[in-house]
């Protein structure tokens, strides 16, 4: 019978927690798997160390917890492994990915469940990325505004924020949209989360349109809360796993005209839900 032989040890009191003792590229039982799912529902992302991972390797950890996804705009992919976003910035670039806090591909109807970034190449200072805890920015909301907003929906929006984004990206005739709660329920912690992001959320359904652009904008600015947050510096070899549907992150671009390259494989999720 196998044992859970690796060390969770949180980062901050609302967000994140590092692991040690674990080597991704090996291969995990289903205790070992339910023990991480469990770890990352209550920490929101989860940082691991001095990791070597080929592609393969990469994607067959992401497949223990789910089908992995595919972006519907990155132009960056892995030769041969069309999973495989890679993560790129150096002097040339005019635009980094997630250069403002949100939940990966939120605009899906079936948002990502997860991501997993792995860092080759950093900067020699600089290009950390935040965290925020999804949970935390509920928990701190007053209880009127938890009342008003339980039950209410908001439209995610990938046209907006996709086309014509990225250089030398084939464009799509349409991208996807959908519609959340704004409150999600996580189906594995049960805890309520806040769910709509500066990057992809576009309007609060149930709201006239100057109604939401200010609750939007009250909330966004609530995301920013530095309580909420934790903060990862990177180095080669480094891997993040956070997931979507609890925090939200945001990739600083203070390194510029340095290089940055990670790969990235995202696991595919189910739809949001609201339980009260």
């Amino acid at each position: 019978m196998s044992t859970v032989s690796f060390d969770v040890r949180k980062l901050t009191p609302k967000c994140g927690a590092e692991v040690a003792g674990i080597d991704l590229a090996q291969r995990f039982d289903d205790t070992q798997i339910r023990a991480l799912h469990e770890a990352l529902a209550e920490h929101g992302v989860l940082f691991f160390r001095d990791q070597r991972l080929t592609p393969e390797q990469q994607k067959a950890f992401g497949r223990r917890f789910g089908e992995l996804h595919l972006h519907p705009a990155w132009p960056r992919l892995v030769p041969g492994h069309p999973e495989i976003m890679e993560i790129y910035t150096d002097a040339n670039s005019k635009r980094i990915a997630g250069e403002d806090w949100h939940s990966d591909v939120s605009c899906d109807s079936e948002p990502p469940l997860g991501t997993v970034l792995y860092m080759l190449e950093v900067p020699p200072v600089g290009g950390d990325t935040l965290f925020a805890s999804m949970y935390a920015a509920y928990e701190a909301l007053s209880a009127p505004m938890k009342q008003l907003l339980e039950g209410m929906t908001a439209l995610h929006d990938g046209e907006s924020t996709y086309r014509g984004r990225y250089e030398g990206m084939r464009e799509r005739e349409s991208y996807p949209s959908a519609e959340h709660p704004v409150i999600r329920t996580h189906p594995v912690s049960g805890r309520k989360a806040l769910f709509v992001n500066r990057i992809f959320t576009r309007r609060i359904m149930q709201l006239e349109k100057h109604e939401s652009d200010a609750v939007l904008e009250m909330l966004f600015r609530h995301v920013e809360t530095p309580e909420f947050h934790c903060r990862f510096r990177w180095l080669p070899g480094s891997v993040a796993f956070w997931d979507n549907r609890c925090v939200q992150h945001h990739a600083l671009w203070d390194y510029y005209p340095e290089r940055r390259r990670g790969l990235r494989v995202t696991v595919r999720g189910d739809r949001p839900f609201y339980r009260s």
